[in-house]
């Protein structure tokens, strides 16, 4: 642990956040499993996370965290730094028909707040547990919509060298559940544009939409849908039932008896049972169904070697 870079820290952040050593970094995930940070920072306003951003030493490994509902930590850790925006990136604003959010805000809060508006086109969003930032990242969606429906613009900036530009949606060039955004690139806020609707009927919307998802989809420690869907055939959760894998487990991890999508992970289990059912899971559909399942879900720190394209995001 670098203690000189934590001193430095702490200065940088002031009352502007907090900084945590060694922090417990799988608590702050859905998935509540996994090792811990070498620090944990919280940036509450824009001169803080530049400030932090500035301090970072170029090879030094980090990682902007939401709500860590589509990541899952190592067990190992994740010798790097990870910074997690609130205060003034919780902020929600709307003029018109435009919403703009920054990139911490929840998405079932800017789904509410802009059915309540009188708006429509985001009620997709009240079911999904993420914030902004992340859902631009991996063109979130549901429920027949996504992202690239309705975003104007994005506001970044660069983690390595604190440059600040604009991308529209054009130049995201948004696609299921992915973006071009680099591996650099912080969301700092999004303008989503929607359109003029009826405010009883965005509440029915927003209730049907809840209801279903506790109907259909499991609670407990897990991250969501795990494998995005094939392009062609069934989806994946109808591909895992197929092939008998309900309920399949693995130590501390099984996939779901509520949505084969699904893994959830036992209190106090750990990231290495969820990333072998994960394997076998993919293993199994590849062998009966001929198809390739890849993940949704990003992962922090060192694991071991598993199918070549099946994670698609690791920051090592």
């Amino acid at each position: 642990m670098n203690a000189s870079l934590t001193t430095s820290l702490l200065n940088a952040v002031g009352d502007d956040g907090s900084v945590e050593a060694n922090a417990d970094l799988g608590s702050h995930t859905t998935f509540r499993v996994g090792g811990r940070a070498a620090w944990f920072v919280t940036a509450t306003t824009f001169r803080c996370l530049q400030e932090v951003l500035a301090l970072l030493p170029p090879g030094l490994p980090r990682a902007i965290l939401g709500n860590g509902s589509n990541v899952l930590v190592a067990d190992a850790g994740f010798d790097g730094i990870v910074i997690h925006l609130s205060g003034e990136f919780d902020e929600i604003s709307i003029d018109g028909t435009k919403v703009s959010a920054g990139a911490g805000a929840d998405l079932p809060r800017v789904a509410r707040r802009s059915v309540e508006a009188g708006l429509s086109g985001f009620e997709w969003a009240v079911g999904v547990p993420g914030t902004i930032g992340g859902a631009v990242a991996m063109n979130a969606g549901g429920h027949g919509a996504d992202m690239a429906a309705s975003l104007s613009f994005v506001r970044l900036i660069d983690g390595m060298t604190r440059e600040e530009r604009i991308a529209t949606n054009e130049q995201l060039q948004l696609s299921y559940r992915s973006s071009n955004l680099r591996s650099t690139d912080v969301v700092l806020s999004v303008e989503i544009n929607l359109h003029e609707g009826d405010r009883e009927a965005g509440r029915t919307r927003l209730h049907e939409i809840v209801a279903w998802r506790r109907a259909n989809q499991p609670g407990g420690q897990n991250c969501g849908s795990v494998f995005t869907n094939p392009p062609k055939g069934p989806s994946a959760g109808a591909l895992i039932d197929r092939c008998g894998l309900r309920g399949f487990r693995i130590g501390s991890a099984a996939v779901s008896e509520k949505h084969a999508n699904f893994i959830q992970a036992d209190p106090g289990g750990t990231a290495s049972d969820v990333l072998e059912v994960i394997a076998t899971v993919a293993t199994t559909v590849l062998a009966q169904r001929g198809v390739s399942l890849h993940t949704e879900l990003r992962v922090l720190g060192n694991v071991p070697h598993l199918p070549d394209g099946l994670l698609s995001s690791v920051i090592r």
